[in-house]
């Protein structure tokens, strides 16, 4: 059987040579992308911390002091029990507490360390200290 049309495909060779560039792409483009986007959640994180510290500014204005490391960021969204706060207006942040950009809550101690009250993220690593994604983000 005599056909006018022949079938043409890719030889194997084509398609490894395809392969290989592909490839060597990812392997250029991938790690410059995934240092933007670890660039980016440090940048959320400190985004974050600003919000919560001007939420915290609000209640100290209708409270009068900052929470306490036992009452916590909680604090910002719902009232004290007791004592009762009766200058409580909130809730501060319409959305909650938000996690940090890796899933994990802020840290919040008052009085800080570092000055009336100290609020951080431990990174990416989740431990203190630190360089790169893996440092301490903190609001001062």
């Amino acid at each position: 059987m005599n056909s006018k049309f022949h079938a043409r495909g890719f030889t194997l060779l084509e398609l490894l040579v395809v392969l290989v560039i592909l490839g060597l792409l990812t392997g250029y483009v991938a790690p410059k992308y995934f240092a933007q986007v670890g660039k980016s959640e440090t940048k959320v994180a400190r985004a974050q911390i600003e919000s919560l510290g001007k939420a915290l500014d609000m209640y100290r204005l209708d409270i009068g002091r900052y929470p306490s490391s036992e009452q916590g960021l909680d604090a910002l969204v719902t009232p004290p029990r007791a004592p009762k706060e009766p200058k409580w207006v909130g809730p501060y942040m319409s959305k909650g507490i938000p996690p940090d950009p890796w899933g994990r809550g802020y840290v919040y101690k008052q009085p800080g360390d570092q000055g009336e009250y100290d609020l951080y993220s431990l990174g990416k690593d989740g431990r203190r200290g630190g360089e790169g994604e893996n440092a301490d983000i903190a609001n001062h």
